[in-house]
């Protein structure tokens, strides 16, 4: 198993660590619900240095990267970021990716933990077409932290001395920070306002411990990654192998509106014209419990007595008090306010569909 270079000092935060994909990470310091109500009301510091992270360059690079996304790099500025799906010549989803726009030859992916080797198979096995071109895989050297949450920004320029009004979202800069260049993105993946900072692998400690020692007094905490499900859950964010694999594309999901079909080419592009031609005949909605019963992943979701799809997400959520989920159903039962069942263990309790996000912050 791996370990990110943070793992010595979560185990001293008495962190419960579990077997995540290939690494050890922290499910949880406390409780989950209590890390959950951490970032909601002040702010949770989260190890994501288990995301795999490459870097795209050469004189090609951003075509190639037009060719690999279905959605548009050509409407990013320079150290702007772009959420996109990457799919295979059928349509399904390879990966949930974010692109960081350098400028037209230098591009940075980071990409999920689960899937960073399949993704690099795949980079390299696209970039025949766009020679020269250099694919280097950061993941190792370049560590990733993220810090979640309504007093996040505060907490950050007190620690780094440096203003980050102009920093809008999903942009990214570079910042002097300890005798070294550290990567600031305003990111995030909990539905708060928040970083997530690219470091060098050797200072990471560093940075976790002067967060943390400057900001646990006014509420910051580390979290797991149990909350980090639950917060994106509540956003209504996907988790892929949960929500979306090579199986299911992303116009049956909630991240339809990535797919840009004006480009003039992208890996999947005629299947998923045949398939919105044809009309899907399923989809991913949003749901919440009416009877008592927590929906987990994997569970039948039925009209009356018939089985029309299955939870792909499903949890408590501390914000709202409610139990919710996400499930993928035949089409015709997926309209906004649909009564429908779910099977949790012998017995079936009733839901209704609604709308996502189930909990939203305004973001500037």
């Amino acid at each position: 198993m791996e370990k990110t270079p943070l793992y010595d000092t979560h185990l001293k935060f008495n962190a419960k660590m579990v077997s995540f994909h290939d690494y050890v990470m922290p499910l949880q310091y406390d409780t989950i619900i209590s890390e959950h109500h951490a970032v909601r009301k002040h702010a949770g510091l989260f190890d994501i240095s288990h995301m795999g992270r490459f870097e795209i360059s050469g004189d090609r690079a951003f075509p190639f990267i037009q060719h690999l996304i279905t959605n548009d790099a050509g409407l990013l500025a320079d150290k702007q970021v772009l959420y996109t799906p990457i799919c295979n010549e059928q349509g399904g989803i390879i990966d949930d990716i974010l692109v960081y726009k350098w400028h037209a030859k230098r591009f940075m992916l980071v990409v999920n933990c689960g899937n960073t080797g399949k993704d690099l198979l795949w980079l390299h096995k696209q970039a025949a077409d766009y020679q020269p071109l250099e694919i280097r895989d950061l993941t190792g050297s370049l560590s990733l932290v993220a810090i979640q949450g309504p007093e996040s920004v505060r907490m950050s320029e007190a620690v780094f001395n440096t203003k980050f009004d102009s920093l809008k979202r999903f942009f990214f800069d570079e910042y002097p920070w300890d005798g070294a260049q550290i990567i600031v993105s305003r990111t995030g993946y909990t539905g708060e306002d928040g970083f997530e900072i690219f470091v060098d692998a050797k200072q990471v400690v560093k940075l976790w411990d002067a967060l943390l020692e400057k900001n646990a007094p006014d509420g910051l905490r580390p979290v797991g990654l149990g909350a980090r499900d639950t917060l994106r859950l509540e956003a209504g964010l996907l988790l892929y192998g949960n929500d979306m694999d090579e199986t299911i594309t992303p116009i049956e999901t909630t991240i339809d509106w990535t797919v840009k079909f004006d480009k003039d080419h992208f890996i999947g592009k005629e299947s998923l014209l045949r398939e919105r031609a044809k009309g899907i005949e399923r989809r991913l909605i949003g749901f919440e419990m009416i009877d008592r019963g927590i929906p987990r992943h994997g569970y039948p979701v039925l009209k009356d007595t018939l089985t029309t799809g299955k939870v792909t997400s499903g949890s408590f959520s501390p914000s709202t008090n409610k139990n919710i989920g996400l499930c993928l159903v035949q089409s015709q039962y997926a309209g906004i306010g649909e009564e429908m069942k779910v099977r949790i263990r012998d017995g079936d309790y009733k839901a209704r569909t609604v709308k996502t996000p189930f909990y939203k912050r305004e973001l500037k």
